[in-house]
């Protein structure tokens, strides 16, 4: 399960939604579990895909430069998130193609109708996907 502040929820909506039709992406930061993560922080990164309207993808200065951040916060890297402007929710080949952290949570705001906010954590050992729970709470 993938636990989200209402703030950095909205963060993650917010953003897919200032896109428009050009796909978003940052990092998310919290407390990291095998099973369960809790997300307090969103590093929301400009998206440096040749493509963007079709992919995403985070320079790697600026993911090593979130990543210091992040651990100068006292933070875990929780996942990435990036935005599907015309859904679906569900990683693309490219996004399985590219998942490199085991564990973590890739979290996909898809913007076909009323935005919707899924999430899969990496399965290594599966070479796949695995869709997780999406909760919201008020506060922590």
């Amino acid at each position: 399960m993938i636990e989200f502040t209402r703030g950095t929820y909205d963060e993650v909506v917010h953003h897919a939604d200032e896109g428009g039709d050009r796909e978003v992406c940052g990092v998310l930061a919290g407390t990291h579990g095998a099973e369960h993560s809790v997300v307090t922080d969103v590093y929301g990164t400009e998206n440096a895909a040749e493509t963007p309207r079709s992919r995403y993808r985070i320079d790697p200065e600026t993911q090593f430069e979130v990543m210091e951040a992040i651990e100068a916060d006292g933070l875990d890297l929780v996942g990435f998130y990036h935005s599907h402007p015309t859904g679906p929710t569900v990683p693309s080949e490219t996004d399985a193609e590219r998942a490199t952290w085991p564990d973590h949570s890739y979290v996909i705001c898809a913007l076909d109708g009323y935005p919707f906010v899924g999430s899969w954590r990496w399965r290594d050992a599966d070479d796949a996907f695995e869709q997780e729970t999406v909760a919201v709470a008020d506060q922590h």
